[in-house]
């Protein structure tokens, strides 16, 4: 086991930022971490980073408990914020170099780890180039640099998309996914869903403190009641139809927009039929029928009754 958390209780004063917090992350997962502001993410991760006293639980990384001390076990970590963290007065290389020699004595090692994570995050053509220089997203893209260069074991990535150009943010993510193909154990917090779905096998969600739900994208799709979605237009129909619709098997719920007809039901298969059946008997015209599977941002947003950017 990666990192084991157990019974993690932080206070500040009368407030309970982390509740008897359990977790668990498994060498080689992409373990997407999500909660709504003020759930208590980045509490836990410095807890888990001992850059915060707790008051009560344990924390294990690598199978040893963590403390301000463990000196051998931070060399196998990578931190990449959500904030900028890279010097200005540095040129792109230098600013990778100087954060790589934090860890790795070897000038040739070093140099060899510098040339890698700046082909690795497609920074090639901006070595000689100053922070300043930088679009945002490539400045992501070296924030990320500096954070990984030393070739950790274990990575924490704390929203690092956040308001880049959608070609850097492809790069990240294809970065991400070759650390992981590489043996990278990472801890990744986003408020994108669909980086969710494309990057994480384990998903965690948090709130108040606690984990309210874990499992994989399909199990977490699972635990709620909205599996798929029947999208069509339909222009005119009465609230006598639209109840009968509300009945029919398997449906178990529907909303209507004076054109959209949506319902949600838990399995499409069950729903469809007696649908169009139904659309047929009572001669109601309708048209661009569409079908959707729930996505992460409605399980999050069934689960803990909160949009994730609030």
């Amino acid at each position: 086991m990666m990192i084991e958390i157990e019974n993690l209780v932080k206070r500040y004063g009368d407030l309970t930022a982390i509740n008897h917090l359990n977790l668990q992350v498994r060498e080689g997962e992409i373990l997407g971490l999500l909660g709504p502001n003020g759930s208590g993410k980045s509490t836990t991760i410095n807890c888990i980073l001992s850059l915060l006293s707790y008051d009560r639980g344990s924390i294990k990384i690598f199978g040893e408990d963590m403390s301000p001390e463990k000196y051998n076990i931070k060399q196998k970590i990578g931190v990449v914020p959500q904030e900028i963290a890279v010097f200005e007065e540095l040129r792109v290389r230098d600013n990778i170099d100087y954060y790589c020699g934090l860890y790795v004595n070897d000038k040739k090692t070093r140099n060899q780890y510098v040339d890698e994570v700046i082909s690795l995050v497609g920074l090639e053509e901006f070595c000689r180039f100053f922070p300043k220089q930088l679009s945002g997203g490539l400045k992501r893209r070296l924030n990320i640099a500096c954070g990984i260069v030393h070739k950790p074991d274990l990575i924490f990535l704390d929203e690092p998309t956040v308001a880049v150009d959608p070609q850097s943010r492809n790069k990240i993510l294809e970065s991400i996914k070759e650390l992981n193909r590489q043996g990278a154990t990472i801890v990744y917090t986003t408020h994108y869903m669909e980086e969710v779905e494309i990057l994480c096998n384990q998903i965690v969600i948090i709130d108040q403190g606690q984990v309210i739900a874990e499992g994989t994208k399909e199990q977490l799709k699972n635990m709620v009641r909205t599996n798929e979605k029947v999208i069509l237009e339909v222009p005119e129909i009465s609230q006598a139809q639209l109840k009968a619709i509300s009945e029919l098997p398997g449906v178990l719920d529907i909303s209507y927009d004076e054109l959209h007809l949506v319902l949600r039901t838990k399995e499409l298969k069950e729903s469809m039929l007696p649908l169009l059946s139904y659309l047929e008997q009572e001669s109601i015209p309708f048209a661009n029928l569409q079908t959707e599977e729930a996505t992460l941002n409605d399980v999050f947003l069934e689960i803990t009754g909160k949009e994730l950017r609030d």
